[in-house]
């Protein structure tokens, strides 16, 4: 196995070494919970245990739209993602409509609530676990708003935890680990960290491969831990139904059905000669995967529409101390975009006030530019706006990012004087205080810009008519909605 020193307790988990091995190779798979349903209830605390049903392109009191996801307390009486809200409301009535003292209105211990699709906060949310991702890993592939894969390898490792490597202490997540390695102590790290800083929760399926870590984080859902080391993948997946295996939708489960093949045993042990003449090539690599096969390696969807550095703070209204954070926030994202070789043409901030109020504002450049100390100017001039707002955490951003071989425009004609560059104030900007959310309109629709990608699941999922658009977590992905 690769080196690291045992550690004893909770201790978080060092570096594990470098050894390339694929065996060795730490993968953690990252799927929130109910995504939507989850912000839903982080600013409506009352929401909390209820069946919560979001919909997309529904008005309150409408029966008209789309459920984009529903918490499992809604799942539990039949409402899954991209039904239509008519059919939802025929399995859960909405709340509002229930009436104790009315014999012919719902009883509302058999109600819901239902709240229309808020897509700015979400992507906020998103936006606060991609930060936190980030600093918990150096390789990563962000998937959609609510799902990434992280390749630990250089953080930590699958060395035994413990002082005495002849009674290690057991293992505390589900799965077949019996006891508890460095590599699962640094997950349970990363999980709590998405709950402490984001305020939402997590499943992290941890294993030598990214399949596997797939199938592991949707085990034990929700807000659950699955951990499935070295040498026991094959086991761990052999009982499971096909359909939980990555890459295998409802068309691929018929078919494999059609040839007897019911659970992942029994596709890693199938005739992939066989497989291949139904399937094509993916027949044996589903097989492979199977039997806990997957030499693929966590890589970025892409490049970055955006760069962006935040900083929770102490709530403070301080001015000293919000303009020494942005300063030194808007040189780490400087600094980060020079290194990675590419200009910006607009620089923007965030500024949360408590309890989760945030608020944008972005100005665009005439052209791309490589300038650290205007990134700083113009962040502390759009700073002045918030000088007396108290602010929980501020955010420095540069996008309209250009990794072209260009020259950079010329400054001329830039105007430093209302911070505020044309139509860089989203709609509803004046509304702060009053729970509104901003979005700066920096050109890429100040959407996702730090989550890469967007398709629903892995490039393996759409084939073969497979692609539900979906995510498995039963959340219409992003991509149902464009």
């Amino acid at each position: 196995m690769t080196g690291g020193t045992p550690v004893a307790g909770e201790t978080l988990p060092g570096a594990g070494g470098g050894d390339d091995d694929a065996a060795d190779r730490v993968v953690c798979h990252v799927d929130m919970d109910c995504f939507y349903a989850s912000c839903e209830r982080l600013r409506h605390p009352d929401l909390a245990g209820e069946p919560v049903v979001v919909g997309m392109g529904y008005e309150p009191g409408e029966s008209i739209g789309a459920v984009a996801t529903a918490s499992y307390e809604a799942r539990e009486v039949g409402v899954e993602s991209a039904m239509p809200i008519s059919e939802a409301l025929e399995l859960l009535p909405r709340r509002a409509d229930a009436d104790p003292d009315d014999p012919d209105a719902p009883d509302p211990a058999e109600a819901g609530r239902y709240v229309p699709v808020d897509l700015d906060f979400y992507e906020d949310v998103a936006g606060e676990v991609k930060d936190v991702l980030r600093d918990c890993a150096d390789t990563r592939r962000e998937v959609s708003i609510d799902e990434a894969y992280l390749d630990v390898t250089d953080r930590t490792a699958w060395t035994v935890a413990g002082e005495d490597p002849a009674d290690p202490p057991p293992s505390a997540a589900a799965g077949p680990a019996e006891a508890r390695t460095l590599a699962e102590g640094y997950a349970r790290h990363v999980k709590d960290r998405i709950e402490r800083e984001a305020g939402v929760p997590a499943s992290v399926g941890v294993a030598p491969n990214m399949s596997a870590a797939k199938v592991a984080s949707d085990a034990d859902k929700p807000d659950g831990l699955v951990v499935v080391p070295p040498g026991s993948v094959a086991e761990f997946l052999a009982p499971l139904p096909t359909a939980d295996v990555h890459g295998v939708g409802p068309v691929t489960e018929e078919t494999l059905a059609d040839f007897g093949v019911e659970t992942a045993g029994d596709l890693a042990a199938a005739d992939r000669d066989r497989l291949a003449e139904a399937l094509g090539e993916r027949g044996p690599e589903l097989s492979r995967r199977a039997a806990g096969d997957d030499d693929r390696e966590v890589t970025p969807t892409g490049l970055p529409k955006s760069l962006s550095r935040e900083s929770a703070l102490p709530t403070t209204a301080d001015e000293g101390t919000k303009r020494e954070t942005v300063s030194a926030l808007a040189a780490d994202v400087a600094r980060r975009a020079r290194e990675r070789g590419c200009l910006y043409r607009t620089i923007g901030i965030k500024a949360v006030e408590p309890p989760f109020d945030v608020n944008t504002r972005a100005r665009s450049l005439p052209g791309p530019v490589d300038d650290p100390d205007l990134v700083e100017e113009v962040a502390l001039d759009l700073l002045a706006e918030f000088d007396e707002t108290r602010v929980r955490k501020l955010g420095v951003r540069v996008s309209n990012l250009d990794f072209a071989e260009t020259d950079q425009a010329t400054l001329g004609g830039f105007d430093a004087g209302d911070g505020r560059g044309d139509g860089d104030r989203g709609a509803g900007d004046d509304a702060r205080g009053s729970g509104a959310r901003t979005v700066a309109t920096d050109g890429d629709g100040g959407k996702l810009t730090d989550w890469v990608g967007g398709e629903p699941g892995s490039e393996d999922d759409s084939a073969a008519g497979d692609d539900e658009r979906r995510t498995a977590d039963g959340q219409a992905s992003l991509g149902d909605w464009s």
